[in-house]
């Protein structure tokens, strides 16, 4: 987040932060489903909120916050699609035994394809790595 907000600063442009609710997360409860859909909202626009406060307070940057439900790859391309100014996107690989993360892993394994330049960042950059890659 912050080697996206500080590319943007630094190339005018602006940050559009994407959390995307996995649809099969409510399929199997059809009686608590409108909860539990209500409930991942809420969980997404606190995570939203905190996100986009730490870039205003850090780099005085005002993102954009979209929240999308359905399978991550597929949103993430009807967001490029919907959002023609959108020129890269910005994935953080985690540093987990389990791997990178999902998205960052399917990549790897080109199984998702997206029609912009992605950028890759390593969980253990520190904050001067990251402002000088920016």
């Amino acid at each position: 987040m912050n080697y996206a907000a500080a590319r943007a600063k630094n190339s005018g442009g602006a940050v559009v932060l994407l959390y995307v609710i996995p649809t099969g997360d409510f399929r199997e409860w059809l009686g608590v489903e409108e909860i539990m859909r209500a409930e991942a909202r809420e969980e997404a626009e606190s995570i939203l909120a905190k996100a986009a406060q730490t870039l205003r307070e850090s780099l005085g940057i005002e993102p954009e916050t979209v929240i999308r439900e359905g399978n991550v790859s597929e949103e993430i391309n009807a967001q490029i699609e919907e959002d023609q100014d959108v020129a890269i996107l910005v994935l953080a690989a985690g540093s987990a035994k389990e791997g990178p993360g999902p998205l960052v892993s399917s990549l790897a394994g080109r199984s998702a394809a997206f029609p912009i330049p992605v950028t890759v960042i390593p969980q253990n950059l520190t904050d001067e790595e990251i402002a000088a890659l920016s």
